[in-house]
């Protein structure tokens, strides 16, 4: 059996995030969407999604496949019902597809939607939730680290709580092995459940509220005031003021200033005293500029703050709109408010932009990525080619 997670329709309008990544590999919660399906399947998954983004993310086939949907949340019940899949059918629930089973294994991504749209349909009952547009991420972030927590902690012990902390609702607190909690540290789990991943460090007199999530190898600064429900994504260093906001990993808010209702992607830095709005001077509905269909777009919602693609980076004292959107490889400084749609490849600030050179915004990219270690591989340049050339 193959277990292939694929984009649906969503993919569009989870953008900037989905221009660099499928919607399974969107962090909501503790663990990824991925992350949730393989634990749940206790299975290795692969990938179909987008041409461009297929030599990153391959395929892994084979003569009996069952076709996931990545922007669904994997739970127990889904995924008794999926395995459960008669060949040649698939599973829906309202107008959710959330997996097929089909011999077929080379297919693209339209090939895969042509291909099932005619099969014989099995309607799942259960409870179930997706995400279907960009703010989601943070909206259901609450319920995602509640249910991951669950998952990922049940029958495991923590480790030991310091001594030299305040903690409240300690049944609710969760610590991987290797991670350094320093003196003055409160963390209040009665508000919700708090996890901290191994190799963290939460230092000196950092205050937390649950739900929280702090994976692996993140780092909250000195005096950081951390509301839930936010999660700081593996290898993510973050201080001042942080409200309702999803980190992917590797991605810096190293000093003071203000962000919430707000999801940043990987490897972005925020410079000093940044701060975002989230909510309007009128207390009205926050819209959001919709790349894919090129206007403005009602979120429902009165707190949205700043949603920010991989890459990106800001100077100091920038200050971020309610419900900015600012793109893949972006460099924005200055003073002012920038626009609230800031183009993927976008170099400047309130004042003017300008195409941010595709070769520099490698070599920076690079740059950042080797202070981990790590560097961009050729099909992810080529990826990062193809979204700079639709972009201009």
């Amino acid at each position: 059996m193959k277990y292939i997670l694929f984009d649906d329709a969503a993919r569009q309008n989870l953008l900037p995030f989905t221009h660099t990544r499928p919607v399974a590999d969107i962090r909501c919660g503790i663990l990824t969407m991925r992350q949730r399906w393989e634990i749940h399947l206790d299975a290795s998954t692969s990938t179909l999604t987008e041409n461009y983004l297929q030599s990153v993310f391959p395929l892994n086939g084979g003569d009996d496949n069952l076709y996931i949907n990545g922007s669904v949340f994997a739970n127990k019940a889904l995924a008794a019902s999926i395995n459960s899949l008669p060949q040649g059918q698939k599973l829906v629930k309202g107008d959710i597809l959330i997996a097929a089973r089909l011999v077929e294994s080379n297919l693209n991504i339209s090939g895969f939607h042509s291909c099932i749209s005619a099969l014989p349909a099995n309607d799942f009952n259960g409870d179930m939730y997706s995400l279907k547009n960009v703010w989601d991420i943070f909206s259901l972030n609450d319920l995602a680290i509640r249910d991951d927590f669950e998952l990922i902690t049940k029958g495991r012990i923590s480790a030991p709580i310091p001594n030299e902390i305040t903690v409240s609702g300690k049944e609710h607190l969760f610590i991987e092995e290797g991670s350094k909690i320093y003196a003055g540290c409160i963390i209040n789990a009665d508000a919700g459940p708090v996890y901290i991943g191994k190799n963290t460090e939460i230092l000196e007199g950092a205050m937390m509220r649950g739900p929280l999530a702090v994976c692996e190898h993140g780092v909250i600064k000195m005096g950081a005031k951390i509301y839930g429900a936010t999660t700081i994504g593996p290898g993510c260093k973050v201080g001042g003021e942080i409200n309702n906001t999803v980190f992917f990993a590797n991605s810096n808010k190293a000093h003071d200033g203000y962000l919430g209702n707000s999801v940043i992607g990987e490897w972005c830095n925020l410079g000093a005293d940044t701060n975002c709005s989230n909510l309007k001077n009128n207390y009205d509905e926050i819209k959001i500029w919709s790349e894919y269909k090129g206007k403005l777009i009602p979120t429902g919602l009165i707190f949205c703050g700043l949603l920010m693609g991989d890459h990106s980076k800001c100077g100091i004292n920038t200050m971020f709109n309610t419900g900015t959107v600012a793109g893949v490889s972006c460099n924005i400084f200055g003073a002012g408010f920038p626009e609230k749609f800031i183009l993927s490849f976008s170099w400047g600030g309130s004042e003017s932009m300008v195409t941010y050179q595709f070769d520099k915004a490698m070599e920076t990219a690079n740059r950042m990525m080797g202070r981990r270690g790590l560097q961009l591989s050729e099909q992810e340049k080529e990826m990062y080619r193809y979204i700079f050339e639709q972009c201009r």
